[in-house]
């Protein structure tokens, strides 16, 4: 019989929010294979979209009314914040894998210091500027607009 472990959230919803067991990097992990997958549904959307040109002016005019509602408006600024954040977290996962955000070489113990003091201050950094850029892009959709 497998015995099962049981770990106690000793950190509650701080912990959580933190990364818990995880860490704050497999939370980024996730969220940037949800906005890949996420700008792919949109590819495939606006190919879709751009089709229904080829039935003529009439059906085009009409799905771009369908476009205008404001649904469509929180749906733009969506696919921003996935554009947005996958594309700064995917500069840094390539500098991470082109070395440059390595580290010195060391052996190997847990808790891995060279993703502590280099990897975490560059994540810190990274997120900082996607969330400036995509404040950016979202006063320029909503209050700009």
């Amino acid at each position: 019989m497998r015995e099962t472990k049981q770990f106690d959230n000793h950190f509650g919803i701080i912990g959580w929010l933190g990364g818990g067991r995880w860490g704050i990097e497999r939370y980024l992990y996730i969220i940037h294979r949800v906005a890949g997958l996420g700008i792919l549904l949109f590819f495939m959307m606006h190919i879709f979209e751009s089709s229904v040109r080829i039935f003529g002016p009439e059906s085009w005019n009409a799905a771009m009314n369908v476009l205008k509602h404001p649904v469509f408006k929180l749906g733009e600024f969506v696919v921003y914040f996935g554009f947005a954040f996958h594309a700064l977290n995917g500069l840094r996962l390539i500098l991470i894998e082109l070395g440059f955000a390595v580290g010195k070489a060391e052996e190997p113990v847990y808790p891995y210091r060279s993703s502590l003091n280099v990897q975490r201050p560059l994540m810190i950094v990274v997120m900082v500027i996607a969330a400036v850029v995509i404040l950016a892009g979202g006063m320029n959709i909503f209050v700009l607009h």
